[in-house]
């Protein structure tokens, strides 16, 4: 548990656009049950289910209020009395003992070790139990640091007695004569010793010093000794391995909390500061030594300053607040004590090492983790609060540096950090304002690009929080003059900001400045309209809430700027759309303004390098002319003429005009050669449509070198190139694809092939995929006609094949199953090209094969993909006009799925898909891709999709359990599949698993009543195959098989228990242990299978086989013996020599 609770949480990150919500509970409801759980703490500890029930349902508990822990106030003292009370029994074992720690560590997570400690007994009597309690720990046991943790925290607290150490002592002398440890030195080493430990109890021990040190007789006589150790141990460690970096880590805890209550020796500050200049933790690769290392040097800075509060501050108002209300509206100034009270409290010596303190704050400033960054700006707030006037104004001119375009955006939001803490403690002077809010306003936009995305978040929401700090801070009349930046920069932010958690702290701060300030124009009604809720969501901001703040004049300019500046061109495609939208939404609102300045912006923009720029500024000039053609509806033409003549990326609406562009340069370089680098943008629809216009209309004449640019851009090594490629063949009109179809098909498919065989371009197959049915839909039907124009006989199976061939699409990577989307494309693409044929010509229609693996994809585990498949197999059967002919058992299909099932059946559910679907596997020409589907579903990981899979399959079973020969074709077709996959994981991992639950589910009980049935022996002999792999996993699921094959009689079962035997020896320790796991589970459930006599030898050598591999060849040995199983034999592997080698060493001899 984190101990840092002072530490508030810092504004900025990215954040989702779900509103959540929260259960307010109204008390403590589950009194009576916590009690009773604590009570049985005495008979649950004894054994680990127990107990860790009982753990488990007291956590539960405690989370429920984790959101309000004031809650349980009322109720710690007598849950803490009572779990004492079996702590300070001497009745009571260990295990109750660290249990009942592990209850007061649950309670304590959620209410705060700061709040719990402190009902801890403290009284003289407590001093001597606690510590010798803790002394018998054992710090290196990681189950029972809790027990550790709370010891600690309750010696903390002892420590607080109002009595010297040493009247505990006592006689120094034990019975024994030797001389005992006084409790002030036993204390002191035990925190000491877990200040280095790598676990939570190294918090506790830092909470402990602080407690500790605080005491005048500790710090009398230990103080000195203690930092001289801390110094040491900081010396002497470096953050280079784990161990040190944890030593490191309680070393800084402890010079931190030993400097939180001024309870160190001012003399020894500046030595500690010497030390940790040495150590230089600002280069450390830890986040926490170095936040440690900011958090001690500001403190170290506040001992060299005199503990005041500055006179100079800026003070809004007064602490009390009925001396606020006394205070009369027309003579509230801001409080300001005279100069000579100044002069003198200002009037002394500043130490030289505080430049260094406050050159290492601002060093913090600029760091690359937030929580650094905010502990340097709460530095930096407090160290300046202790300043005269002029050196505070000199840090706040240090602060103001990291608002530079050459920082990072680390520097920006640290900059903007300090400043809030400045301005919410009066340190930043009104004078400051001209040269800080410009600095502010610039940060609400802040947005720098990187890579394909772009940082700067943080900064706007830092930003935001300085301007909410602004509001509380200062009066009215001071930040008045700066009132139209402010309000208009924030309401920018409030609805043009692509973070919710931006837009939301930016409404939070306006609709502060709007309460406290007063002077907000339309404040209520603009914060009634962009509330917290309202923010939320993005599309309401851009296209309804930034119209009614636009219909404010103040506001309407600076929103359109902002959206020309920041937006359109936007590396982000959807604020690029949605920018536009709102362009057009709010030319009504300023037209003149929307034609005079902000068209000619746009203008070269539209024709810039920029891609993301030109993209915008397109589609800006779009929107804004038709918004001003709907504006002055009696100059419609004379605008969008304006804007034809003048953006050129508007090809399509140009090419529909039919405008005598032909053999123009501009149409040539503009498409040609953009058309593929503009679906960068993805743009691809847009794209796409605009080329087939272009096409058609000035490509008639020359059609056959963009056809084979296209081509060859489908063998690019560049993936978006080759999508481009793809979807322009598919966009093309029939007059270009006339002369070029089988070109252009064994292009595409080869694409789909090569690429697939590496893994690679997948998202071009995808394209690829959806191209060959929208070229083949594009060139027509004619079952005896040229391959060259249409689609026919002789090109048909290719089509086919290579949909058929996409359907077997498994790619993985990173982002998990990618071959789903050309699965999906592929399964698409059939259903259009077998409509297309079977309205034409149905005589050359291959449906067998296209229906069995749509079968297959219908079973499948991702309930998007089987949906897809079982809706496209549900068309195709229902289809009638066209009616698709050919399909296989269709009258039995539409038995199983009647006509109403296309709209009433819930493929997405499992529950309701895989019981039609099993139906499938009493279909001969079905059997074998639906087992194939079902196997990955029912041997996979889901738990609904595995429940609702297998308990389908398992009906159709029963079902077939008296039908001889329905189970042996059932079991030939999984033979089939295990043999067809065994090398294939993706299967042959879920078929082992699937398997598994068949035969614990005897489901071939009639079988194992034949000696050596054939299918136990082609399945045994499948396993030893899959037994040589190496995937853990698998090996796992081999021997869950093995043991289920155990069922069946005759000498297979000897040679079933001859290989898991030989399993007990495998070179994985995993592996020997999980089959020594099963078979002793399988010997228990299978009494046949040992003499009875023996079972219990058996079961004792069975559960000890964590030795080593020598060991357990002997017990395995054994086994074999007492299982009337001959002992494997170690096979020495012979080294053979090519016979080319052997006439070379003869020709040596």
């Amino acid at each position: 548990m984190a101990l840092s609770e002072t530490e508030n949480e810092c504004p900025g990150g990215e954040g989702g656009e779900s509103i959540v919500q929260t259960c307010v509970l109204g008390g403590f409801g589950e009194s009576c049950e916590t009690r009773a759980l604590l009570s049985s703490l005495s008979e649950v500890h004894g054994s680990m289910v127990t107990s860790e029930s009982a753990t488990q349902r007291f956590l539960v508990i405690m989370n429920r209020y984790q959101e309000q822990p004031h809650l349980l106030d009322p109720h710690l003292e007598w849950m803490l009395n009572m779990i004492l009370e079996f702590v300070r029994s001497e009745k009571s074992p260990p295990s109750l003992v660290h249990l009942s720690f592990k209850f007061l560590y649950i309670i304590c997570k959620v209410r705060g070790y700061k709040i719990f400690m402190q009902l801890f007994p403290h009284e003289v009597a407590d001093v001597q139990p606690v510590l010798d309690l803790l002394s018998r720990q054992d710090p290196k046991d990681s189950e029972t640091w809790e027990t550790r943790y709370m010891l600690l925290l309750w010696l903390s607290m002892t420590c607080l007695i109002p009595f010297d150490l040493y009247r505990l002592d006592g006689h120094l002398e034990s019975d024994g004569g030797k001389a005992r440890e006084p409790t002030m030195d036993r204390i002191l080493a035990i925190a000491k010793s877990y200040l280095l430990v790598c676990d939570s109890p190294r918090d506790a021990a830092s909470v402990l010093v602080s407690k500790f040190m605080t005491r005048p007789d500790v710090k009398q006589k230990r103080l000195g000794d203690f930092l001289d150790w801390s110094l040491t141990t900081i010396s002497q460690t470096s953050d280079q391995s784990v161990r040190d970096i944890m030593v490191l880590d309680g070393a800084l805890q402890s010079l931190v909390n030993t400097h939180t209550h001024r309870s160190h020796k001012p003399a020894a500050s500046p030595t500690i500061l010497q030390c940790l200049e040495q150590k230089n933790l600002s280069e450390s690769s830890q986040a926490m030594l170095r936040k440690l290392g900011v958090k001690l040097i500001q403190r170290l800075g506040l001992t060299f300053l005199k503990p005041r509060l500055a006179t100079w501050r800026y003070q809004r108002g007064s602490r009390s607040l009925a001396a606020n209300l006394s205070m009369s509206q027309s003579t509230t100034v801001a409080a300001t004590p005279d100069v000579e009270t100044q002069k003198l409290e200002e009037d002394y010596d500043i130490p030289e090492e505080l430049e260094t303190v406050i050159e290492h704050l601002l060093v913090g400033l600029k760091d690359k983790e937030t929580i650094v960054r905010w502990s340097a700006a709460k530095g930096i707030g407090r160290v300046t609060g202790r300043l005269p006037k002029e050196l505070a104004d000199e840090v706040v001119g240090s602060v103001l540096d990291c608002f530079s375009f050459q920082e990072t955006d680390n520097a920006w939001h640290g900059g903007c950090l300090a400043l809030a803490e400045l301005g919410r403690r009066g340190l930043l002077l009104p004078s400051r304002l001209t040269d800080v809010v410009p600095l502010i306003v610039k940060s609400l936009t802040y947005d720098e690009k990187r890579g394909a995305c772009s940082v700067g978040s943080n900064v706007r929401d830092s930003a935001c929080y300085v301007c909410w700090s602004f509001a509380r801070a200062y009066e009215p009349e001071e930040l008045e003059p700066f009132v139209t930046q402010i309000a208009s920069a924030l309401l920018i932010t409030a609805v043009f900001d692509r973070n919710v958690n931006c837009r939301r702290a930016a409404s939070a701060a306006f609709q502060e400045n709007v309460g406290r300030q007063g002077t907000f124009p339309h404040g209520i009604d603009i914060v009634t309209a962009a509330d917290y809720y309202a923010v939320g969501n993005i599309n309401n901001c851009y296209l309804n809430i930034s119209v009614y703040i636009a219909s404010f004049p103040e506001y309407t300019e600076a929103m359109i700027d902002h959206l020309i500046a920041m937006k359109i061109n936007h590396w982000d495609s959807v604020i690029r759309e949605l920018s536009t939208k709102a362009l057009h939404n709010l030319t009504p609102k300023a037209p003149n303004y929307m034609a005079t300045t902000v068209l000619p912006q746009m203008l070269p923009m539209a024709v810039g390098i920029d891609l993301h720029g030109r993209h915008g500024a397109i589609m800006a000039c779009a929107e804004i002319t038709h918004a001003l053609a709907m504006v002055f509806s009696h100059n419609t033409v004379d605008v969008i003429t304006f804007i034809l003549s003048t953006v050129c990326g508007l090809i399509e609406k140009l090419s529909l005009s039919k405008m005598p562009f032909k053999n123009e340069t501009v149409i040539n370089y503009l498409f040609v050669t953009y058309s593929l680098i503009f679906i960068l943008l993805h743009l691809q629809v847009a794209v796409v449509s605009a080329l087939s216009a272009l096409c058609e209309e000035y490509y008639q004449d020359e059609p056959d070198v963009l056809v084979s640019q296209y081509i060859e851009g489908l063998k690019s090594p560049q993936m978006l190139t080759r999508c481009g490629s793809a979807l322009a063949l598919g966009s093309l009109p029939r007059f270009m694809i006339h002369s070029k179809l089988n070109q252009i098909l064994e292009g595409l498919q080869q694409m789909c092939t090569v690429s697939q065989k590496d893994g690679s371009f997948t998202e071009a197959r995808r394209d690829a995929v959806k191209a060959i049915a929208q070229v083949c839909v594009k060139a027509g039907v004619c079952a005896h006609g040229s391959p060259d124009s249409a689609l026919c006989s002789e090109n048909v199976a290719g089509v086919y094949g290579a949909l058929l061939n996409s359907m077997n699409d498994y790619t993985t990577d990173s982002r998990g199953d990618v071959g789903a989307w050309v699965r999906e494309a592929a399964m698409t693409s059939l259903m259009d090209v077998t409509k297309l044929v079977a309205s034409i010509a149905p005589e050359i229609l291959l449906v067998k094969c296209m229906m069995c693996c749509l079968a297959q994809q219908a079973a499948e585990k991702i309930d998007h993909y089987r949906a897809h498949a079982g809706n496209v197999f549900l068309r195709l059967l229902h289809s009638t006009e066209p009616a698709v002919p050919h399909i296989p058992h269709q009258e039995e299909l539409l038995s199983i799925f009647p006509v109403e099932t296309t709209t009433s059946l819930n493929w997405n559910a499992p529950s309701q898909a895989f019981q039609y679907i099993t139906q499938l596997l009493g279909l001969p020409q079905y059997q074998y891709h639906t087992l194939l589907g079902l196997t990955v579903s029912v041997g996979g990981i889901t738990e609904s999709t595995v429940h609702f899979s297998s308990q389908s399959l398992f009906d159709y079973l029963r079902g077939i359990q008296d039908n001889h020969a329905a189970l042996t074709q059932f079991g030939d077709a999984l033979l089939s599949i295990f043999r067809d996959n065994l090398r294939n994981d993706r299967v042959s991992i879920p078929f082992l698993k699937m398997l598994d639950q068949i035969l614990a589910n005897s489901c071939f009980e009639i079988f194992t009543t034949q000696d050596n049935h054939q299918f136990c022996v082609d399945l045994l002999a499948l396993c030893k195959e899959c037994k040589k792999t190496k995937d853990i996993s698998k090996l796992r699921a081999c021997v869950t098989v093995f043991c289920g094959l155990i069922q069946f009689q005759g000498e297979v079962r000897k040679k079933v228990l001859s290989q898991l035997l030989m399993l007990l020896c495998h070179s994985y320790p995993v592996i020997r242990k999980t089959t020594a796991s099963q078979m002793y589970e399988m010997l228990l459930t299978y009494d046949d299978v040992i003499n009875p006599e023996m079972l219990d030898d058996v079961m004792t050598l069975l559960s000890d086989t964590n030795c080593d591999l020598a060991t357990v060849r002997t017990h395995r040995n054994q086994l074999c013996d007492w299982l009337g199983v001959p002992r494997p034999q170690v096979v020495t592997k012979v080294t053979r020599i090519s016979e080319a080698h052997c006439h070379h060493l003869y020709s040596l001899c």
